[in-house]
């Protein structure tokens, strides 16, 4: 380290922090709104409190600086089209009537009104609102969420930091608005836009702001000349600003590459960066650029998105090298800590042994705690927190459930045949046709069905012990039988058994898979109300016994129609999974997908004949640079053919994507190999078939005319006209019918409504092809 007056100023901070609450209060305040029994005043109470209990406790913890307008009811990217005024039109007369119902109906439609599309955020499992924005957007400064939030924060005698989507960011990740050309680029809206962040930061100042961060995270990903020239005006125009407080620029996820001398030189006062090891390379190029001379660093070396302890010593010494590159050196987790759960303390069923692995939000932020007292003070204040540290860091590394010889000697003896199935796809679909006699635009869903209150009552009384197995399985084939019944009687030509035993679609196979730890209280946001528990890949992988055939076997025996075998596949696994860090992840994928593999045979042997390997990540995990991408696609479509390339020819292969753009891995799709492929498709119109006949797909696909994560039922004929629009790029013999996604987060209301104008959909259209 350098001299200890440059450390002494090195201060501890979060960029954001889980919203939900210990005891998800907030999901439940949100969705009693939603059905009435909350009223808007309870729901803003029970919000600020969050708010509240939040900051008291990250000052208490020992963090300098609190983070304000991270908080949010449904999705930080629709608060920040709500603060530039960028409302939708088919919104505005919601909005300008009630603001809460408003914000609620472009996150979830209405009946009448279609919502905002919904995308990843990066390469993370958390989903983000997109922008519509087109060539007469006009925006309007609303900064009353961010004023108000930063004012409780300091009427609590806290020093508080708001955080906001940058502009730059903001624009790339936004896409036309219905009916704006479609080769229209938000990002010459720029000059606009500015103008209203310059207002909310005014305001913000006003209200006693002292700094405020923007955080850009698409500056990590390639960019154009034009689009990091677009950055370079932004930050100078925000920064040249007389009325403003100190600005933060903010990135994460990976290294910063050509956008970071772009920031370095910006008239601003600090960045914040990622130093984990995904983004190691920020630290040479800070160096190459001449470091931040009189600015601030937030170096975030505490990784924000995994759950494994810190290396502290190993964080240190980076935080060391980082002291003569800056005027001052703060300390962070690299990302906002929406990505992990609240507290690891709350879970009581993991042995000691292995809990002191973990951090989650809380932990992490006592390792940034730690750091920058050791920054600070010098690493003889820290001692004993070190020791601790180096102990949970042996402990994991020596323990044996990290290695199983048998798994790592049949991984090592995979070969590329086991990788290929044995006959070309042309071969397959005519055994396939010959075998399942299905019609044209045969139609199906995704998997789940709806999660009733009575299984999940079902399923607590078990762990409660207030039921038996036998009680708990009687209720699952019960709902199972609801399930066949009504999808023969509504005419769905390929079947489901509805998941009605399944918590989650990881969660439910790691249970059943050694390698993997389950939580209780393990709960992270996906979108809005939808909280998942992702559980912990903690060492080998491999499957004791059949995880899904007895369900599938009986929901078959109900029925002469085919019902679809359901697995996750290996890289949705892996990526809604907290993953181990300590092996490459093509290794880990490869282990799953032989656990799968074996599911897959004991499916066709029980009678299966179609079997949906769900790879709904796929894209979500596509590295954020170019350069990394081929690595990365070659292992992940490797494990998903090895799980499925032993299945017979007859045994048609379905996998599913949602919720992603697809346009920049149709390569990697057609490389999976499978018969059928399903996609999301109702709230981007289609625009997937388009990127599947552009690239010349040869296989079966099924683009969703039925948007899932919104309440609204779609007609008949709003569905037939999205089936017409399909088979404009698609040909009917490879063109199925299917909601975007599976039906586990919906009503059986909305979903019989749903369904049958599905089918009848699929049966007008069916109507109108030309006789063969």
């Amino acid at each position: 380290m350098t001299t200890k007056s440059a450390a002494a100023a090195a201060r501890a901070t979060v960029y954001g922090y889980p919203r939900q609450g210990p005891n998800r209060e907030l999901k439940k305040a949100i969705e009693g709104y939603w059905k009435g029994r909350v009223t808007a005043d309870a729901l803003r109470a029970t919000a600020a409190e969050l708010r509240r209990t939040t900051w008291r406790q990250l000052a208490g913890a020992g963090i300098d600086e609190v983070p304000t307008g991270d908080f949010s009811y449904y999705d930080h990217v629709l608060d920040t089209t709500v603060m530039v005024g960028a409302i939708p039109d088919r919104h505005r007369d919601a909005v300008a009537t009630d603001p809460l119902d408003g914000y609620f109906a472009m996150a979830r439609g209405t009946q009448d009104v279609a919502p905002l599309e919904m995308t990843k955020w990066f390469d993370t499992n958390y989903h983000y609102l997109v922008p519509e924005l087109g060539p007469d957007t006009v925006f309007a400064a609303d900064s009353a969420k961010q004023v108000a939030e930063l004012t409780e924060a300091l009427g609590l005698g806290l020093a508080a930091r708001p955080v906001l989507v940058g502009p730059v960011t903001y624009l790339l990740l936004a896409k036309p608005a219905p009916g704006a050309p479609a080769d229209f680029e938000p990002l010459t809206l720029l000059d606009r836009l500015l103008p209203v962040y310059a207002e909310v930061l005014a305001d913000l100042r006003a209200a006693g702001a002292e700094w405020v961060q923007l955080d850009e995270p698409a500056l990590v990903q390639d960019r154009t000349p034009a689009e990091l020239n677009a950055a370079g005006r932004a930050y100078r125009d925000l920064g040249a600003l007389a009325d403003r407080p100190k600005l933060l620029v903010a990135s994460y996820f990976d290294r910063l590459g050509e956008a970071l001398p772009v920031l370095a030189k910006a008239p601003v006062e600090g960045l914040a960066l990622d130093f984990t090891e995904a983004a190691a390379a920020n630290l040479d190029a800070l160096a190459a650029v001449g470091g931040l001379p009189r600015k601030r660093l937030i170096a975030g070396v505490v990784d924000g998105r995994n759950i494994w302890v810190n290396d502290l010593e190993k964080s240190l010494a980076r935080l060391g090298t980082l002291l003569g590159l800056a005027d001052r050196v703060d300390v962070a987790a690299s990302c906002s800590l929406l990505h992990v759960p609240l507290d690891a303390a709350a879970e009581r069923d993991i042995a000691p042994q292995i809990l002191c692995w973990l951090a989650f939000a809380r932990q992490k932020t006592l390792e940034i705690v730690t750091l920058a007292k050791g920054l600070a003070r010098g690493t003889d204040t820290i001692t004993a927190e070190l020791a601790a540290n180096r102990a949970a860091l042996a402990s994991r590394a020596n323990s044996p459930i990290t290695r199983d010889p048998a798994v790592r000697a049949r991984t090592g003896a995979v070969t590329e045949a086991d990788t290929r199935r044995a006959q070309p796809y042309a071969e397959r679909a005519a055994a396939q046709r010959a075998h399942l006699r299905l019609p044209l635009l045969p139609t199906t869903t995704i998997g789940s069905f709806p999660q009733t209150g009575e299984l999940r009552t079902a399923r607590a009384d078990l762990r409660g012990g207030r039921i038996d197995t036998a009680g708990y399985e009687e209720r699952v084939k019960a709902e199972i039988q609801e399930v066949i019944s009504f999808q023969e009687q509504t005419g769905l030509d390929v079947l489901v058994h509805g998941e009605a035993e399944r918590n989650d679609m990881v969660q439910y196979f790691a249970e059943q898979l050694t390698g993997y730890l389950a939580t209780q209280h393990g709960w992270v946001q996906s979108y809005g109300t939808r909280y998942v528990r992702p559980p912990i890949l903690a060492g080998d992988i491999s499957r004791p016994e059949p995880m899904t055939v007895r369900w599938t076997a009986y929901a078959q025996s109900l029925t002469d129609r085919p019902v679809k075998g359901m697995l996750t596949g290996p890289v949705t696994m892996l990526a809604w999974s907290f993953v181990r860090d300590d092996q490459p992840l093509g290794d880990t994928a490869r282990q799953v997908a032989l656990a799968l593999r074996d599911e897959v045979g004991d499916l066709e042997a029980a009678g299966t004949s179609v079997i949906q390997v769900d790879e709904p990540a796929l894209r979500e995990t596509l590295p954020l640079r170019t350069e990394d991408r081929p690595a990365y696609l070659s292992w992940a479509t490797e494990a998903f053919r090895l799980t499925t390339g032993g299945a017979r020819p007859g045994t048609q292969i379905h996998t599913h994507m949602c919720y992603a753009e697809f346009g920049d891995i149709v390569q990697a799709i057609d490389d999976l190999d499978a018969d059928v492929i399903s996609l999301e498709a109702a709230r981007s119109h289609m625009q997937v078939a388009r990127e599947l006949a552009a690239h010349g797909y040869p296989r079966e696909a099924g683009p969703g005319v039925y948007d899932i994560h919104s309440p609204r039922v779609p007609s008949a004929l709003e569905a037939a006209e999205l089936l017409r629009t399909g088979l404009k790029a698609i040909p009917a013999e490879r063109l199925w019918v299917n909601p975007d996604c599976g039906l586990k987060t919906r009503g059986w209301p909305e979903t019989r409504s749903s369904l049958r104008n599905l089918v009848t959909a699929a049966r007008t259209v069916r109507g109108e092809l030309p006789a063969s």
